[in-house]
């Protein structure tokens, strides 16, 4: 069976990322990507929108039978990433990336996050001067998380209206990713003939 990349998941937060925002410009780097849509973007419902992740991924899968992916979500979706990954340890989520994480405690819901180390290998992308999350409250749940820690310095929420539109970064983690779970399945997916030139 021949190895296939992980798809891209885009994961956007309250109002959803419009078109100019680095989330649409990153979803439309990858033509197997797909973008997690709730019911509706104004209404921060967490169980909620940790189960509309859920349902995406499974209407995906039936689409294109199994595979794995890799995660890339803003603001108040990257809490309902971690709330997705606490309640689905089976989750087909290989990696993911969090940016300008929204507050937890801004909507009450700290208690409802996990505070332990995520399953899955995971990078958390923060602002010195982030409206919706300081920067330690950051580093904090970096590390509960067991996230590595990026602060991008005075650069806002990381949205278009602090000037992101292409997010380089935020390829470059993708592309990372993706070569990072081809080396971990390339022992399983070798030719024999291989095997000789990897010694």
């Amino acid at each position: 069976m021949a190895y296939r990349a992980p798809r891209l998941l885009i994961i956007p937060g309250l109002h959803d990322s419009g078109p100019a925002h680095w989330q649409t410009w990153l979803q439309q780097q990858y033509r197997d990507s797909r973008r997690v849509v709730q019911r509706d973007f104004s209404q921060p419902d967490l169980p909620r929108w940790a189960e509309r992740i859920q349902r995406t991924l499974e209407s995906a899968s039936r689409e294109q039978a199994g595979g794995e992916w890799i995660a890339v979500a803003h603001s108040f979706g990257c809490l309902a990433l971690a709330r997705h990954l606490a309640d689905h340890a089976d989750t087909p989520i290989r990696q993911v990336l969090f940016v300008a994480p929204a507050e937890p405690d801004k909507f009450g819901l700290a208690e409802a996050l996990p505070h332990h180390r995520l399953a899955v290998p995971s990078s958390l992308v923060a602002s010195q001067n982030d409206p919706w999350m300081s920067a330690a409250s950051a580093l904090r749940w970096a590390s509960r998380w067991g996230a590595s820690y990026s602060n991008l310095g005075a650069v806002g929420h990381i949205n278009t209206e602090s000037g992101f539109g292409p997010f380089p970064l935020a390829r470059r983690w993708v592309e990372a990713a993706r070569a990072r779970a081809a080396r971990e399945q390339r022992p399983a997916h070798a030719a024999i003939q291989e095997w000789r030139f990897a010694v």
